[in-house]
Order: C-alpha cells, then structure tokens, then sequence
C-alpha cells in the first residue's frame, strides 16, 4: 500500500508545530503575534489546501499576508472616518 498524503490542515498544524521552539524564544508580546499569525494561516486553511502549492510555508505566508491587508483596510476606513467626522463643523 503506498503512503497518504496528509490534507492541508494535518500539514499546516505539522508546520506550525515545528516552529514551536521559534515561538517559545519570543518575548511573551511576539509570541502573542506569532500566535495570531499562525492562527490566521488556520482561518484561511481552506484557500490553502485549495492552492495546492508544492512548498506549504507559499501559503502560509499568502494567509498571514492576506489576513494583515484586511486589517490595514479595516483600519484605513476607522481613519478616513474618523478624519471626516472631526473635519465637520
């Protein structure tokens, strides 16, 4: 019988796994990012087992990089609002 191939989510946990003494010779503080960093390659774990990329660290970074954009376009919009609301007489 040959070897199965393990899905997407078993690879990505094996990976963040093996990063684990990276994370814990972090400061608490980058290790709390670290943490929601990873957790972020979780959240879009179905985008990336439908990627099938050959190196799955290419998805992890495309998750990270994806969940930071959203936050950054979250956050320009709390400012583009808050900068017309105190712009108003």
């Amino acid at each position: 019988m040959g070897r199965t191939v393990p899905s997407y989510r078993q690879a990505l946990e094996a990976e963040i796994e093996r990063w684990k003494r990276f994370r814990k010779a972090l400061r608490r503080n980058d290790a709390e990012a670290f943490d929601r960093m990873t957790n972020s390659c979780r959240i879009f774990a179905s985008a990336g087992s439908m990627a099938t990329r050959p190196i799955l660290l290419e998805a992890m970074f495309m998750s990270i990089l994806l969940h930071q954009e959203k936050a950054i376009t979250e956050i320009k919009k709390k400012l583009d609002k808050l900068e017309r609301q105190s712009s108003q007489p």
